[in-house]
């Protein structure tokens, strides 16, 4: 079993920055592919950002050129740079863990951290 515990969210105006952090607990964290979603208003749960573990990065194109995630194995912490923030933005961000062990897949969400972005 993963446990993941995402903080940094909160209310950021226009054009403002925010940083997410997750930590991991429970497993060989730099085993796994790290990755951040979020959930818009009214719309279904969408990919951000991943981290493989040898550091491959994926991004959204929504969010490419804004976007920075990294990963601490030591620490077993994720985090999610985000620039320019604009409403849009705005959505509950969850913290992602994925592997695939043994010929079974598993996928595992932290409980969301709420992102405002309001003047």
């Amino acid at each position: 079993q993963v446990q993941l515990v995402e903080s940094g969210g909160g209310l950021v105006q226009p054009g403002g920055s925010l940083r997410l952090s997750c930590a991991a607990s429970g497993t060989i964290f730099s085993a796994w592919i790290m990755g951040w979603y979020r959930q818009r208003p009214g719309n279904q749960r969408e990919l951000v950002a991943t981290i493989h573990p040898d550091g491959e990065t994926t991004y959204a194109e929504s969010v490419k050129g804004r976007c920075t995630i990294s990963r601490d194995n030591t620490k077993k912490t994720v985090s999610l740079q985000i620039t320019n923030l604009n409403p849009e933005d705005t959505a509950v961000y969850y913290c992602n863990a994925e592997n695939s062990i043994l010929g079974n897949a598993y996928n595992y969400f932290g409980q969301g951290t709420q992102v405002t972005v309001s003047s």
